[in-house]
């Protein structure tokens, strides 16, 4: 039995021990936050000084594409008019059809003029760029979809479903892409365009858009399949599987959300990759033709011979197409190594 002089010393000394406690407390100390894995992968992404750059590029890229019209009519010049045939540029040209000095480079042309014609290159190079990128980003949304849809009922479903998709995945890989795409342009064109009138602008990009997509969701298609198959057997849809998750369900909550950085890094690479086949297929004459402006024709003029006495001509062009295309490809291993540090460089 307690005597109460021994209760009275357990009360004091509860009393005693509880403001000790109150005082050793900080008041400073704040609880942990917990992010989520686009936090830490934008955090990662931030100390990463050459994805920053690259960032930087490819948004300045865009941003000025988006800004042609405006920075033309600021310029006060636009890509279509022929300025040789000008009374206020008189001796643009030579007796050659060649710029004075470099390129034509002045005050009034800043990366000079086009031989022969006299076209002011700073802003051909602007809607060149403009077309190229637009083109590209619509392309790489149709081929990014197309292969993940694909990709990931033929991974999921597998069986004979996974069969017959992976044989026609293997069938449209079968197709030489470049020697396709000069072949089945103008065969394309011609379904729409009588061979004797002029095919519009908007017509030729949607067939570029039509030959290419049909020849670019493959890659993204197998990486897809492959992704998904490792995941559909893991515990945490099994798990959903018991639980009465309709596959729909299943594939959207957590299969997708899973494989989104094989997906983006992907894409980060197939967009300049569409810009390049873009470009090649204007070089070759079955892209965009005069006088829409375009990064392969602006490389196909410079190629007919002229660039060896005008090097400006093919210098800017060249200069802005590899830059926009290391930077993307840069931006694209930044994100890979953000989502994923174990891949590092």
């Amino acid at each position: 039995m307690t005597s109460p002089i021994e209760a009275e010393d357990a009360t004091a000394s509860v009393a005693l021990d509880k403001k000790p406690a109150a005082e050793t407390t900080a008041p400073d100390v704040k609880a942990p936050i917990g992010r989520s894995p686009g936090q830490l992968m934008w955090m990662r992404f931030k100390r990463d000084r050459t994805g920053m750059v690259s960032a930087g590029v490819v948004i300045f890229f865009f941003v000025v594409s988006a800004l042609a019209p405006v920075i033309a009519s600021l310029y006060g010049k636009n890509p279509y008019t022929l300025y040789a045939q000008e009374p206020d540029y008189p001796f643009l040209l030579d007796d050659f059809g060649m710029p004075a000095g470099f390129g034509g480079v002045s005050g009034d042309f800043w990366f000079g003029v086009e031989p022969d014609m006299g076209r002011d290159v700073f802003t051909m190079l602007l809607y060149g760029m403009r077309t190229s990128l637009y083109m590209a980003v619509v392309l790489t949304v149709l081929s990014v979809v197309t292969g993940v849809l694909i990709g990931m009922v033929s991974g999921y479903f597998g069986g004979k479903v996974d069969y017959w998709l992976g044989r026609v995945t293997d069938f449209f890989l079968a197709f030489p892409s470049q020697l396709f795409f000069i072949a089945f342009m103008p065969v394309v064109v011609a379904l729409f365009v009588s061979p004797s009138d002029e095919t519009p602008t908007y017509l030729r990009a949607t067939a570029i858009i039509l030959v290419m997509w049909f020849l670019g969701w493959m890659g993204m298609a197998r990486l897809v399949r492959s992704s998904v198959l490792s995941l559909r057997d893991r515990e945490f849809v099994e798990a959903a599987k018991v639980s009465g998750a309709s596959r729909w369900r299943i594939v959207r909550k957590e299969i997708l959300p899973n494989i989104v950085t094989p997906i983006l890094v992907q894409g980060t690479y197939m967009l300049p990759s569409a810009i390049l086949s873009i470009a090649f297929l204007s070089y070759v004459g079955v892209g965009f033709v005069e006088p829409t402006p375009d990064w392969g024709r602006m490389f196909a003029l410079a190629a007919r011979g002229n660039y060896e006495q005008n090097p400006s001509f093919l210098l800017f062009t060249g200069v802005a197409l590899v830059t926009f295309v290391l930077a993307f490809n840069l931006l694209g291993d930044s994100v890979r190594d953000a989502f994923d540090p174990k891949t590092g460089r």
